[in-house]
């Protein structure tokens, strides 16, 4: 089990662990601390010492409710951070929709696009096809983050949100991409209630998707729905659905706090060697 990305062919028999990195000002969780360049490159050092395996850096928040930008003013966040996390020797993803900034990252070295709309944006998928070594995380969401949350209304949420990856994938693999180049990723927080994103971790248990599965459950509200907790107090409830995802089948996980959920994965895999 891999995950092919420009640079590395990332062994995926174990979860690993994608640091976050915003870059903007208006991310739910820690906009606007690194803006700077220089608090950009301490950051990302620290990500990596904590155990990150994969960097992944975001110039434009997807909070509920946020604002799109301009391609060029996410670019102008996203380069000079890009340029530092080249330099580290980890795969570096960059969460972006738009297919000019995917093209730019790209061309400057990037080895993955984390994409929370699939590769749907005009053009994507012909723009893809061109980097047959780069990878790719198809997330699952419906509308824009500005309305997503309006749009919940689901029949089973479990069945639905896979088929449409599975979808989403065999659409890549019909545009001459390949399997080992995909992590899905079912977009817990994005355009579903608290109530279905629990659901939809359930169904993943049951029937994993046809490729490795990313889990994005970091401080996410859905964890405040149940515990009351703020945004600040959620490291306890995040780690607890990150290893309930890892149970599940997730094989990457996303979040802010690397070395606590580094420390968590390494209690989970003792327990299971020794199982």
């Amino acid at each position: 089990m891999h995950w092919q990305t420009s640079r590395f062919l990332l062994d995926l028999s174990q979860p690993r662990v994608m640091g976050i990195v915003n870059l903007t000002p208006d991310s739910f969780s820690d906009g606007g601390r690194l803006q700077a360049e220089r608090q950009a490159a301490l950051h990302m050092e620290q990500l990596l010492c904590e155990g990150a395996d994969v960097l992944d850096l975001g110039a434009e928040s997807s909070r509920p409710g946020a604002p799109r930008v301009s391609a060029e003013l996410e670019w102008q966040r996203l380069e000079p951070a890009l340029r530092l996390a080249l330099g580290f020797g980890v795969p570096v993803s960059v969460d972006t929709c738009k297919p000019e900034v995917m093209e730019r990252a790209l061309a400057l070295g990037a080895d993955a696009i984390n994409d929370i709309q699939a590769l749907q944006a005009p053009g994507a998928l012909e723009l893809m096809a061109r980097y047959p070594q780069a990878g790719f995380c198809l997330m699952h969401m419906r509308g824009e983050p500005a309305q997503m949350q309006q749009l919940t209304q689901y029949g089973e949420v479990g069945p639905e949100v896979c088929d449409w990856l599975s979808r989403r994938l065999q659409a890549c693999l019909q545009a001459g991409l390949r399997a080992e180049q995909f992590l899905l990723d079912p977009g817990f927080g994005f355009a579903k209630s608290a109530a279905q994103n629990f659901e939809l971790q359930q169904h993943l248990g049951l029937h994993p998707l046809p490729r490795p599965w990313l889990a994005g459950w970091s401080r996410k509200s859905s964890l405040g729905w149940v515990t009351g907790a703020a945004l600040s107090d959620r490291l306890p409830a995040s780690l607890a659905a990150a290893l309930a995802a890892v149970e599940a089948g997730a094989r990457m996980l996303r979040v802010h706090d690397v070395a606590a959920t580094t420390q968590a994965l390494r209690i989970w895999q003792a327990l299971h060697s020794h199982g």
